[in-house]
Formats: structure tokens, sequence, C-alpha cells
């Protein structure tokens, strides 16, 4: 079977092998005559990045990268890349990468045209509304991995760094006009980011499957995109060049963050703080958490997760979801707590400050208080 498509829901999406050979196609789809590529330091040097650039500078739109990205981005690489933007006389964004690349391309597109600082626009009721939507650039989206699924999300986390805490900057217009979803790009993906990533895929998928929020449709992506990983990513994990699982993994990614438009809860919750002040991988991160997660939402999600097992056929409800979850996990290289995650001397209070202040946490659907979320961290650690 040949993995093609083009697709518009939930934004132009050009699905399939190869198809980074579009990109100059892409930008001209979304109005973009002078591109800034934007990606990560690990990314900057690497032949899908090279290539990428070739293709750009050979349809006379330039050759323009900015790289000064880090594993979790922040407001000091955010103001370096709009000063790129604009210095550069840019008029739109080719977003390169992981969840950090993707996110501060956003960000800058975002951000070059706005004269508000950037904590103005972290998605605190309509705070959105504050920015200049006419000046937002626009932007073509380019995962190299398939996890975080931010080419087709509406925000970006960026982390603040003099509080180490992630925020959550969001506008409607974040999202791309045009996405490539090329799985050839993520063939050199290491073991561990496959598993990382692909877990935090997962996660996303289960948190939404779980959300007590109304949204049929987004339930029914959730669970499809819980069955793509459950069949392919040990594929992919087993052999990096196995094309088809690849690809699986590229929609499961793009499914997770369609899908959380319907909630996330206390996996993502809890990770982001721990990321943020521990620098750990996030979807690793979430990975870890997952376990713990489940049994403390257990009384609210028992049923509805023996639904999920009926179509993901595994037996046993919901103790055989969990137990499942454990094998994974396992069979992955996933560390079995935080602590092994390399998570020393934890300040509990400041992390379960941080997930009780996260928006993910009103997503949850078990109430997240003080005493019981310092109960989950822990069991976590």
């Amino acid at each position: 079977m040949t993995l093609t498509a083009n697709w518009s829901y939930p934004t132009a999406i050009r699905f399939g092998a190869g198809r980074i050979a579009e990109i100059a196609d892409a930008c001209a789809a979304a109005g973009i005559k002078r591109p800034l590529l934007i990606t990560d330091r690990g990314l900057a040097d690497m032949q899908i990045t090279t290539r990428t650039l070739d293709l750009l500078e050979a349809a006379g739109l330039g050759r323009a990268i900015f790289a000064d990205v880090d594993t979790n981005p922040n407001e000091k690489n955010a103001a370096a890349g709009v000063k790129a933007f604009r210095d550069g006389g840019h008029d739109g964004v080719v977003a390169f990468g992981g969840g950090s690349g993707l996110d501060l391309g956003k960000l800058v597109a975002f951000l070059a045209g706005q004269t508000r600082p950037l904590w103005d626009f972290e998605d605190i009721g309509d705070w959105w509304t504050r920015a200049d939507a006419q000046a937002i650039a626009p932007i073509v989206a380019v995962p190299t991995t398939a996890g975080t699924g931010s080419e087709v999300g509406r925000a970006s986390v960026i982390t603040n760094s003099q509080t180490a805490e992630k925020k959550i900057i969001f506008h409607p217009k974040f999202l791309p006009t045009v996405v490539i979803c090329d799985p050839e790009l993520t063939v050199g993906m290491p073991r561990f980011i496959t598993a990382g990533t692909g877990l935090d895929a997962f996660a996303h998928c289960v948190e939404a499957f779980c959300s007590p929020h109304y949204h049929p449709m987004s339930q029914g992506i959730a669970l499809e995109g819980m069955a793509l990983v459950k069949q392919f990513l040990p594929r992919a994990y087993a052999d990096g060049k196995d094309i088809e699982a690849r690809a699986q993994m590229m929609s499961a990614a793009a499914m997770g963050a369609t899908a959380f438009q319907k909630g996330l809860g206390a996996i993502h919750a809890l990770s982001h703080p721990i990321g943020a002040i521990h620098h750990t991988h996030h979807g690793t991160t979430n990975a870890v958490c997952m376990p713990a997660v489940l049994q403390f939402n257990k009384p609210a999600i028992h049923d509805r997760m023996a639904q999920a097992t009926a179509y993901l056929g595994i037996k046993g409800g919901f103790d055989g979801f969990c137990a499942y979850v454990d094998e994974l996990n396992a069979s992955l290289g996933i560390p079995r707590t935080l602590t092994d995650l390399g998570v020393e001397n934890p300040d509990v209070e400041r992390i379960v400050a941080g997930a009780l202040n996260d928006p993910s946490t009103g997503g949850n659907p078990v109430e997240m208080t003080q005493a019981n979320t310092t109960e989950l961290l822990l069991a976590c650690l």
C-alpha cells in the first residue's frame, strides 16, 4: 500500500515519502517569497536540512536559516529568532524539526509583527485576542520526528528561562498554512528519540481519549492514533528504515495533536514543570509518568479504557491496558521512574505548583489538588 495523500484537516497536509521536494511549492501556496528556515542546533548541519535549504535556494527563495534553538526553547531564542526574521526582511517561516524547532518557528512567525511582549499572549482566557492577527507571518511546517504533532497545533510551548516554567502561547493562526509530512525525514532518528517521540504521540492520544470534555471527533481520532502507535511504534523502533512504520507514526503524531483539542491531563501537567526544571526529554517524561497517572485516574476512566482495549485488541480491560503500557515502555527502553530518568533531589512543592498551574490540569478526568498531585508525583519518583 502506497502511503501518499493530500489532506485539508486540520490544515493542508502533503503527506508521503519524498514530498520534501515540494517545499518551494508549499511556500508559494502559503504566499512566502523570502522564507526563514527555523530549526534546532542539532539539525542545522544534517543532510535533511541542507537538502531543504538547497531546494529553497534553487527555487529562488534564498537560503536563510536560524538554528539558535534550545531543546526546550525559551524567550531568548524567540527574541533572537525575531531579530533574524526582521533583519533578513523575511515574509514567512519554514518551521523545521521536532517540537523545539516547530514551536519556535511558529512563535517567531507570530511575534515578528507584534508590538506587545511575548508573555502577553500566554494561553490564559482570551489573551490571544491581544495579537494583531493581520501581522502574523505565514508558516510552512516540516516535522522531522513523529511525536509532538506541533505541525498541526495552534500553540507553542515556550520555557520562561527566568522562572524555569513552561508556558503555552496560543493563537489560532499558529496553525501552519501548509504541512509537509515526509517520513523519509525521520529515518535517521536515533532509537531513543524514536521511542520518546512516539510515546509523546501515544500520551496525546491517551489523554485526549480520557479527557471528560465533549469532542466526539477528537475521541475517534485519539482511539485510532493509539491503534497506530500500538502497531507501528515497535516496528519503527526495531527498524528505523521501515518507511511504512515511519509514515504511520507521522500520522499518529498529527492525530494526537489534533485530538488533544479535547484536552490533556496530569501526564502533561507533570511533565511540563519537570522538563522545564530538570531538562528531561518531554516524550520520555510523559512515558515515565503515564503508568502512575493511569492509576490516579482509574475511578474516572476504568470503563472508558475497557472500551478502548476492545478496539485495540488488548485483553483485560483497564488493568490489561495498564499492563500493556508497562510492557511497551520496557520494550522501548523507557526508565521506570523519574529518578531513573535523572530527576534527582526534586523540589516537590515547586513541581506540584507548576503542575496545578498548567493548562493541561483542566482536562484531567480526576480533579487535581495539592494533596493528590503530591502523592501522584511521589509515585512517579
